[in-house]
C-alpha cells in the first residue's frame, strides 16, 4: 500500500505556533492528535522538542476538571501521575521516539474508502503506528478522565528504538523505580487495538569453531573452521522448538542462526568461524535458563552471550488484568517479540501490550494507522480507567 502525498487528502499535518497548545487543542480527537504528534519529528536522540510539548499538554490537562497530575521528568522521559489514594494503580506507557524518517513526513490523512480499509480513514507518516497513535491514546485518555477508578501513572519515554542501554524506561527503572510502581501496566505498542500479553525473552550467543590457518593450495596442512561449523548448523536444523503455555497463552519459541562470519582471504584456510544464534524463549524461562540450554545444545563449542533480555509473564491470572480483558471484550494473544513490558515484569508489575496500529507496518516507509482503530483503543482505555 502506498500513498501519493500530492493526491487529494483530508489533511496534511504541520506544526504551528506553540507546540504544547498545538497538541492540546486536539486532545479531544485522538486521530487528529496522532497526526499532530507525527508532525513533530522525534527520531531517537531528538525527542526534546516533543517531550517539552508533552509536558505542556500535561500541565494544561492537570489544570482542567480532572485530578491534579504530579509531573516528573528524567531527561526526555516524562511521568505524570494522579495521587488520589485509590486502591490500585495502573501504569500506561509509550515511547516518544521513532526510527529515522524515510520520505514519510509530513504526515497526511486520507480517505481509504474502496481501498484496503473500506469506509475508514488512515493517517500516514513516520511514527503513526509505532507509536504516536499510542501516545495520542494516552494523552486523550488522560484529558478525558475526570474521576478515574484507579490511580494512573502516564509514562512517555525516550530512546526506545535504539540501543537498550539508552532506553528511557530502563533508565528510570534503575534511577527512580518508584516512579513506575503499580499493580498493572499497559504498554501502548501497536497490537491492532487488542491485548498481547507479556512477551518472549531473547538471547543471542556467538558459537565459535577454531581451526588451523593454512594456504588453500595446501589445505591438508590446516583445519578449516568454517567446515567445522557444519555441526553447529546441523544441531540447529535438527532441533524442533515448541510451544509453551504461560498464564493461559501459548508462546511459540524459535531458535535461529542469524549471522555467520569467517574467512581470511580467498587463498587461506580459515582458523575461526562464528555462528550467531538467536533464541526466543517463553516467559516461563529465565535468561539464565535459556543460556544453560544453549550451552548444553552446543556442547563442545565455545559459547559467548552477546545479548539477553528477560521475557515477561502477562499476569492474566490477576483480577486487575482480567478486568481489562473483560473491558476489551476480546481474547488476548501472546506477544512473540520482545517489548518493554519486560522492564515492568522485572519490577514485579504484570504488563500487557495494547495499542492502535498494525505492527506489520511499524518502521516501514508506508507506516500508517487506521483512524477507527485509534478511536477504538482510546475509548477502551478510557472505559477501563473511568470511574463508575
Amino acid at each position: 500500500m502506498t500513498v501519493d502525498p500530492s493526491a487529494e487528502t483530508d489533511a496534511i499535518f504541520a506544526p504551528v505556533g506553540d507546540l504544547g497548545e498545538y497538541l492540546f487543542a486536539a486532545v479531544g480527537d485522538p486521530a487528529e492528535l496522532t497526526g499532530r504528534l507525527c508532525a513533530i519529528e522525534s527520531v531517537s536522540g531528538n525527542e526534546t522538542v516533543l517531550a517539552d510539548a508533552v509536558v505542556a499538554v500535561l500541565e494544561r490537562i492537570s489544570a482542567g476538571p480532572g485530578p491534579d497530575l504530579e509531573i516528573l521528568r528524567d531527561g526526555d522521559t516524562v511521568i505524570a501521575r494522579t495521587n488520589l489514594g485509590l486502591a490500585e494503580r495502573i501504569v500506561v506507557a509509550g515511547h516518544l521516539d521513532t526510527v529515522p524518517v524515510e520520505d514519510n513526513l509530513p504526515p497526511v490523512r486520507t480517505d481509504m474508502s474502496g481501498d484496503e480499509y473500506p469506509d475508514d480513514e488512515v493517517i500516514w507518516g513516520r511514527g503513526a503506528c509505532d507509536m504516536k497513535a499510542g501516545v495520542a491514546m494516552q494523552l486523550s485518555t488522560a484529558a478525558a478522565l475526570t474521576s478515574p477508578n484507579r490511580d494512573v501513572t502516564w509514562v512517555f519515554y525516550d530512546h526506545e528504538e535504539v540501543d537498550a542501554s539508552l532506553n528511557g524506561l530502563g533508565r528510570v527503572s534503575r534511577s527512580h523505580p518508584d516512579w513506575l510502581a503499580g499493580d498493572f501496566a499497559i504498554l501502548g505498542e501497536p497490537s491492532n487495538a487488542s491485548v498481547e500479553g507479556g512477551c518472549n525473552g531473547t538471547i543471542r550467543v556467538d558459537v565459535t569453531t577454531t581451526g588451523v590457518r593454512a594456504h588453500s593450495a595446501r589445505a591438508f596442512m590446516g583445519v578449516n573452521a568454517i567446515h567445522a561449523a557444519a555441526e553447529i548448523l546441523t544441531r540447529l536444523a535438527e532441533f524442533e522448538t515448541g510451544t509453551v503455555t504461560v498464564d493461559g497463552l501459548d508462546y511459540r519459541e524459535s531458535l535461529s542462526a542469524v549471522n555467520i562470519r569467517g574467512g581470511v582471504a580467498g587463498n587461506v584456510v580459515p582458523d575461526e568461524c562464528v555462528v550467531s544464534v538467536n533464541y526466543r524463549f517463553a516467559p516461563s524461562k529465565s535468561a539464565a535458563e535459556a543460556e544453560s540450554f544453549l550451552r548444553e545444545l552446543f556442547t563442545g563449542f565455545d559459547v559467548v552471550v552477546t545479548d539477553a533480555a528477560e521475557g515477561a509473564r502477562p499476569g492474566l491470572d490477576r483480577a486487575i488484568a482480567q478486568d481489562f480483558i473483560d473491558t476489551l471484550g476480546l481474547s488476548p494473544a501472546p506477544k512473540l517479540g520482545w517489548t518493554d513490558v519486560s522492564r515492568f515484569s522485572a519490577l514485579g508489575v504484570p504488563a500487557v501490550n495494547f495499542g492502535p496500529g498494525n505492527p506489520l507496518y511499524a518502521h516501514k516507509s508506508d507506516e500508517h494507522v487506521r483512524v477507527t482503530e485509534v478511536e477504538q483503543a482510546t475509548a477502551t482505555l478510557r472505559s477501563y480507567l473511568q470511574g463508575r
